[in-house]
């Protein structure tokens, strides 16, 4: 109960860090389905990591932001919430930026391969439909 709400705070926290939706956010965890401190190997040799799986990938990019190894940087991402939280909503305001469309940041945060973009988009927003996060049409 207590790790749900401190992850909850840092969801909301991130969410007006960087002025994205937090239903978004919650959509996203709740799709990506990760804890801290996971460390998921994909196929093409990369790992996601804690809650918001944030990929490796980001790391070099991260650990000159903050001015730390690699290692470091992914050791926090993958064991702490709120880094991991915070990161996600940093990856996802980029891609808003880039796009200016909320559905296209959707997709391009698990891929910019519209196959598999386009298949993540809709798995967030039918989780936050299920939660009660977005009115359905009538």
């Amino acid at each position: 109960m207590v790790a749900s709400k401190i992850l909850a705070a840092c969801l909301m926290l991130a969410s007006q860090t960087y002025s994205v939706p937090p239903a978004v956010l919650v959509g996203i965890y709740k799709a990506e389905g990760g804890q801290v401190g996971q460390e998921v190997l994909n196929t093409n040799g990369t790992y996601d990591l804690g809650p918001m799986q944030i990929n490796t990938i980001w790391m070099p990019d991260l650990a000159k932001r903050w001015g730390v190894s690699e290692a470091t940087a992914q050791k926090w991402v993958r064991d702490d919430a709120c880094t991991n939280v915070g990161v996600a909503a940093w990856i996802f305001k980029g891609h808003l930026d880039e796009t200016g469309s909320l559905s296209k940041a959707i997709a391009h945060y698990h891929s910019r391969t519209p196959h598999y973009g386009k298949r993540y988009k809709s798995r967030v927003i039918n989780i936050m439909k299920d939660n009660g996060l977005i009115k359905t049409k009538q």
